[in-house]
């Protein structure tokens, strides 16, 4: 038998990226999470979505997260005659919280659980790597995948990642209207000062030690210059309560692309703008695994 009997479940964190200053490098799994369902059927692909998206995302091939499986069996050398996934979304969309990268971690899990001995054929390291090569970079999938903090780099063709076990408390606003990925991206220049490259150079290394060792740094360890200025325009309201937050000590960051606002902070009193979802969370030391 090529594939499992019945259904297998993934359960997948958020994640945000960037956490200030490590853009495109750093990245941490959240305690809030999407479950998925796939089971393989006789023919065809069909879904039952609940939730985040429920109402905007394709339910046909187009889909991240069939793409994500398609993709992963190819790897694996089996292709089911047909699929039913159910989605139970609690992660926002187009908020800078990792939907997307979640979606692909589930995919790929799903499909290696889904093949009988596909642990043996398809290791962690090449799932990662296919997973970076259907996001664009590994920041987010490389939390989505193996939970906690992660830093992640590029060798050579190769993504790379190096997991550490963190503790935080984090809160995060996510405000009523999503902004594009590709819109946030659209806003960097294609040069940057040497001396904020410099800057931001040190306060990663700095925010590395402050998340492992050293959290009263957390304040200087998140400032940024490359990034979070220059998508300021298409967000002003989280950048007014990034500054805001900092004025009063608290160490906060666009997550990932934006526009949800991170805090590393829980207990923060009535700061959330009207319209806006507030939730306290912590680090997730778990990634995409399977659940009974």
């Amino acid at each position: 038998m090529t594939f499992v009997d019945g259904p297998v479940t993934v359960r997948v964190p958020a994640t945000t990226a960037n956490l200030g200053p490590g853009f495109d490098s750093l990245g941490m799994a959240l305690s809030w999470y999407d479950d998925v369902t796939a089971e393989v059927t006789t023919s065809g692909l069909t879904f039952d979505i609940e939730g985040e998206g429920a109402d905007e995302v394709p339910r046909d091939e187009t889909h991240l997260l069939y793409r994500a499986m398609d993709t992963a069996f190819d790897l694996l050398g089996e292709k089911p005659a047909g699929l039913h996934l159910t989605c139970r979304n609690t992660i926002p969309h187009g908020r800078g919280l990792g939907s997307s990268a979640a979606a692909i971690a589930a995919g790929v899990v799903l499909a290696r659980a889904l093949v009988v001995g596909g642990d043996e054929r398809v290791d962690d390291t090449t799932l990662f790597g296919l997973a970076t090569d259907l996001e664009g970079h590994p920041d987010n999938v490389a939390p989505a995948l193996f939970g906690g903090f992660a830093i992640s780099w590029i060798e050579g063709a190769a993504a790379e990642t190096l997991r550490l076990d963190v503790e935080a408390d984090v809160t995060v606003f996510v405000p009523p209207e999503p902004v594009a990925t590709s819109v946030a991206r659209g806003l960097l220049p294609e040069q940057v000062p040497h001396g904020d490259a410099s800057f931001n150079a040190g306060r990663t290394a700095l925010l590395v030690a402050a998340l492992t060792s050293a959290p009263e740094r957390l304040i200087s360890a998140t400032e940024d210059r490359l990034h979070q200025p220059y998508r300021a325009e298409a967000m002003p309201d989280s950048y007014k309560l990034v500054r805001q937050l900092r004025v009063e000590g608290v160490p906060a960051v666009i997550s990932g692309a934006g526009p949800t606002v991170l805090a590393f902070a829980h207990s923060l009193g009535d700061w959330s703008p009207r319209g806006w979802l507030r939730r306290e969370l912590r680090v997730s030391a778990e990634g995409a695994h399977l659940r009974p």
